[in-house]
């Protein structure tokens, strides 16, 4: 019986030219947003042949999707970090908490706020960025789970994943208007966030105990 081959890892020399295309064109997006984004742009800046690049990334838009599942490494990375259980009150805590975090991401990455809340109207991106809203989603429900007692959610709508592109949506008006989040945005943002979970999760949950 023949066994399915082992996907291969990229080699140290083939991730290393990888992590320099995309630092490239991250300081390019942040710079002068996406549609002035080229593969000749980013092979300067990274000091390679434009040929280097296409090997990895056959065009623009297959260099932001990777870009985006960067992006969204660091959302998920922020989700699984610890949390203080001790202090929660409620899950309001955790909501502002997480939601934080995210804004932190976004506050500290103009690339990220280009790609994710800008307008660019890059179909393959938008795309991108829905299905890992949906796995962004699934930990949030996980995070929310552990720390509380949560009602059984609907299984047609993914609840998290949907109050954190409703909260996005405010978030990319801000930019839009003034370049960046704006703390007064950034309140409601995080009020939209709440009152869509709020649908679905009562004023106060039990707590557990200990998180699961």
């Amino acid at each position: 019986m023949t066994r399915p081959a082992t996907p291969r890892k990229p080699r140290t020399s083939s991730q290393a030219r990888i992590d320099s295309i995309l630092d490239a064109a991250r300081t390019l997006l942040a710079a002068e947003g996406v549609a002035n984004l080229s593969i000749y742009g980013v092979a300067k800046l990274a000091g390679i042949p434009a040929s280097s690049v296409y090997h990895f990334f056959a065009s623009v838009p297959a260099l932001l999707e990777a870009l985006t599942a960067d992006i969204h490494a660091a959302f998920r990375a922020a989700l699984q970090a610890p949390i203080d259980h001790a202090p929660l009150k409620g899950w309001h805590d955790l909501s502002r908490l997480v939601e934080q975090r995210m804004l932190d991401i976004y506050d500290q990455d103009a690339a990220a706020r280009q790609l994710i809340l800008a307008q660019h109207g890059l179909t393959e991106v938008t795309q991108a960025d829905r299905q890992h809203d949906i796995e962004l989603g699934d930990l949030m429900h996980k995070l929310f789970d552990h720390h509380f007692q949560l009602p059984r959610l609907p299984d047609d709508v993914d609840v998290f994943a949907l109050a954190m592109e409703l909260g996005d949506r405010v978030y990319a008006r801000s930019v839009q208007q003034h370049g960046q989040i704006t703390p007064r945005m950034a309140e409601e943002g995080m009020r939209v966030f709440d009152a869509y979970l709020g649908l679905y999760l009562p004023p106060y949950l039990p707590k557990r105990e200990h998180p699961i």
